[in-house]
């Protein structure tokens, strides 16, 4: 921001804190809000680099989860399948979730629900496994997400001072003007001073909001703070479901998922199951809706008992701590209000992405005017 003459102590205390804690962290900032806004349409971008795959030609029977595990293990032992997708669209191939352990690269596999057959490994998803990653943590662990953190941390303290300083004195024609309106037509140093300010007042929210979810997310007492003021239990869903029995015979997952489609979610396009720990436990959680890369839009949770294909009844706390951990996700991924929602994140991503340089361009300004 450019000082001007006469300020008040307040507002040169504002300034300083404005300028110099984003000047040392403007090139972090700058790297994480480009990232983070690489992820934004990254379901729609898998969709596209799945293509034909998405879609089988529907027949009777459907293949068991043992089978489906199965197909997978011959595929590539190495292979650890996390999460699978169940479409009500009986011309919807399954969406597989699988880790390479040998290659450490993740896949989407996207495989014919009635005949087994493998139709892609899909790599797509391995680009913004990366990117979330150089997002979250520089690719460089704990250290790397301390760094991002205080970024964060910077940035938002940069957004409420930045509307401190923006805020006009007195409220005219000619302020208005200046405060909401890009003056395009003007010399480089005012349009770069406008873009500065302006679009960082009309992102100013949105940016907040991506702030305070990343904190959320990687503060985990924050995160429970969160779920325990939604009504929410501290354990979530999947800590609470019982054992596994080994001396009962299991149900078919399959068959429960698309019983889960037609009889409690007949509305909902699908239905998603994290099975990276289907060995311990003894019930079947589906979570229903439109699943994407790291939420869930419009979400509901059914349990169903492995053994006797029932459903449980489920504390509605643990619902509550699954769904406030779903909307923060959302919030942060842009999957909040369908397209609109994505495009408003990849908007404000952009625009704060802008803002370091921007910002740094005007401080520069006032550096070569003061020499």
């Amino acid at each position: 921001m450019i000082k001007k003459k006469g300020k008040g102590k307040f507002q040169k205390v504002v300034s300083w804190i404005h300028l110099w804690p984003s000047l040392v962290s403007g090139i972090i900032v700058l790297f994480v809000c480009l990232t983070g806004t690489l992820i934004v349409y990254c379901d729609e971008i898998m969709d596209m680099s799945a293509g034909e795959s998405l879609y089988v030609a529907p027949q009777k029977n459907r293949i068991s989860h043992e089978e489906i595990f199965k197909r997978v293990n011959d595929l590539n032992p190495n292979y650890s399948v996390s999460e699978i997708v169940f479409y009500k669209n009986p011309e919807r191939s399954l969406r597989l979730r699988a880790f390479d352990a040998g290659a450490n690269k993740l896949r989407m596999l996207y495989m014919d629900p009635y005949t087994g057959a493998i139709l892609k490994e899909d790599s797509a998803v391995n680009f913004f496994f990366i990117t979330a990653h150089l997002h979250s943590q520089l690719l460089a662990g704990t250290i790397g997400g301390w760094i991002v953190i205080i970024a964060t941390i910077i940035f938002l303290i940069g957004c409420i001072t930045g509307l401190i300083l923006w805020w006009p004195k007195k409220w005219n024609k000619t302020t208005r003007q200046a405060s909401f309106k890009i003056k395009w037509k003007a010399k480089f140093k005012r349009l770069n001073y406008d873009l500065h300010n302006v679009l960082g007042f009309y992102s100013l929210p949105f940016s907040v909001i991506l702030s305070l979810t990343g904190l959320i997310i990687f503060f985990h007492p924050l995160m429970n703070l969160t779920v325990k003021l939604s009504g929410g239990d501290s354990i979530g869903l999947l800590e609470a479901l019982p054992k596994v029995n080994h001396a009962k015979e299991s149900k078919d997952m399959v068959y429960l998922a698309y019983k889960a489609l037609e009889e409690e979610y007949p509305e909902k396009e699908a239905v998603n199951s994290w099975v990276y720990n289907l060995g311990e436990i003894g019930a079947f959680a589906f979570s229903s809706g439109k699943p994407g890369l790291k939420s869930v839009e419009n979400a509901d949770f059914v349990v169903y008992d492995r053994y006797s294909g029932e459903k449980i009844e489920v504390d509605p706390k643990q619902i509550a701590h699954e769904k406030t951990e779903n909307i923060v996700w959302q919030l942060h991924m842009g999957q909040w209000w369908g397209q609109i929602g994505k495009l408003v994140t990849f908007l404000t991503g952009l625009i704060a992405t802008s803002l370091s340089i921007t910002g740094f361009l005007i401080w520069w300004g006032r550096r070569k005017k003061k020499k």
